[in-house]
């Protein structure tokens, strides 16, 4: 009965995921009623909590462990706070964005219970922490008006950050990633990310002479070259790439977007040269078959539980996941790709675009252009992090130890990802009172044209009639 009913949620969570990944696409369409989209996010919705509910449907059925039936409603009610709260308090806001951030945090919960109950239960804490903490972040982000001011603070505490960690930061898998405080692990990078873009939005929203690029660049080449030295090179790599994309944004000169990626490369031939953790990474990636035994072990079994996987899965705790070295963090989308299937994994990938998609559709609508700037960062640090994780995972590219963003294990990426799609929400939130001041100024000007030309509306509506 057990091995039926793993089966069975097998191919329906499947389904299941894979129409919700279709009705948050068709919500990205343009000249849709509110009405319809607001039927497209209520099935949504329906969509992830059936998901879910077979899910764990499975896990009880497997562990017959009564804890994970409490752990699967404390989901639930959180869930729903969670909605509750962002449709009450920023009615303005993002329903898609709000439902694609509680299903990833779903999956990540379903998956990591299935690696370790204990793990899942700890995520769960992280989270209902990082929402309380989070929750205020789109009020202050429509309200507070002195961020833009703010521009060498944040380069002032990202660069302090980072050389404390450089300093006194505690080395895993040949980096140095995280400081200890009163007992309490966390990884300053992936808040400084965050930071960094407002610092980069602050330099280049007003002028972008040669002199402030240059600074800009100078700022940013120090939060980059710590990184390096540190040895956490997929965080490098990702404030590289947000810079150089912003610096072209921002200045409309192909020359810098050019030049940005020419001294990307060099400095990626010398850092190969300099550190042998590099050559390692190479090495694995090249032919990892080769050194199976050593360096490769990781990428192998990560590509033999995808290939096991194929395109419907094992079904939930049928695979063997925990072979890979690292799975709950750096690897889990090879986890989920085994036991979920690649079909699954694919509608994983899609939702992850359309956040990315989200972010940068906020980007083109926003009028001021430090929140452009702010919401295009952000954007390309999402995105650009869900492809280093995804491309490490599969051998697209070398390995880069990094999370995947709402669903990997660990509480600083956890943290920084509610904050960084809160940030977002306060964008959505500014976007549409500035939508609306431009309606009412249109209707009073209007008026005020109306009445001086001595016209009212049953006037109006004369002259239509004849």
């Amino acid at each position: 009965m057990t091995n039926l009913i793993v089966e069975v949620t097998k191919y329906l969570m499947i389904f299941l995921f894979a129409l919700y990944t279709y009705e948050g696409f068709s919500a990205l369409r343009g000249k849709l009623s509110d009405r319809k989209k607001r039927g497209i996010y209520h099935r949504q919705l329906l969509l992830m909590y059936l998901l879910h509910l077979s899910a764990y449907l499975a896990v009880y059925a497997v562990t017959d462990d009564i804890r994970t039936v409490l752990f699967y409603l404390f989901q639930v009610l959180f869930t729903v706070i969670v909605m509750s709260c962002y449709h009450l308090l920023y009615e303005n806001g993002s329903r898609l964005l709000v439902n694609h951030m509680c299903t990833l945090l779903l999956i990540g919960f379903i998956i990591l219970t299935r690696l370790s109950f204990e793990d899942a239960v700890r995520q769960y804490v992280i989270a209902v922490g990082a929402f309380v903490l989070t929750l205020p972040v789109p009020y202050l982000v429509r309200s507070v008006g002195f961020m833009r001011r703010l521009t060498w603070l944040y380069a002032a505490a990202g660069i302090i950050g980072l050389v404390m960690v450089q300093l006194f930061g505690a080395t895993s898998y040949g980096a140095k990633l995280s400081l200890k405080v009163a007992g309490i692990s966390f990884q300053p990078s992936e808040f400084i990310k965050l930071i960094f873009v407002f610092f980069v939005a602050g330099m280049l929203y007003e002028k972008t002479d040669f002199i402030r690029v240059c600074a800009a660049t100078a700022v940013a080449a120090a939060h980059v070259l710590i990184l390096v030295l540190c040895r956490d090179l997929g965080g490098a790599l990702i404030f590289f790439i947000t810079y150089v994309v912003m610096l072209y944004v921002a200045t409309k000169k192909i020359f810098y977007f050019a030049g940005g990626l020419l001294s990307g490369s060099i400095a990626a031939v010398v850092a190969y040269n300099l550190f042998s953790h590099v050559q390692i990474r190479v090495l694995a990636w090249r032919d990892p078959l080769s050194v199976i035994d050593n360096e490769g072990y990781q990428i192998s079994q990560s590509l033999f539980a995808i290939g096991t996987g194929g395109w419907f899965g094992m079904g939930l705790y049928q695979g063997m996941p925990n072979r890979i070295p690292v799975v709950k963090e750096d690897f889990i989308f090879s986890a989920i790709s085994e036991e979920l299937g690649g079909i699954f994994a694919l509608c994983l990938l899609m939702v992850c675009m359309g956040c990315f998609f989200l972010f940068l559709n906020m980007a083109m609508q926003m009028k001021d252009q430090f929140y452009k700037l702010i919401a295009l960062g952000l954007g390309v640090v999402y995105g650009f992090q869900v492809f280093l994780t995804v491309g490490g995972v599969t051998r697209f590219i070398p390995s880069t130890g990094v999370t995947l963003p709402l669903v990997s294990y660990g509480g600083s990426s956890l943290l920084a990802s509610m904050m960084m799609f809160a940030i977002v929400q306060g964008l959505y939130v500014m976007r549409q009172d500035e939508g609306n001041a431009d309606g009412t100024k249109n209707k009073k000007s209007q008026a005020k044209q109306k009445r001086k030309s001595g016209k009212t509306g049953f006037d109006d509506k004369v002259e239509k009639i004849s």
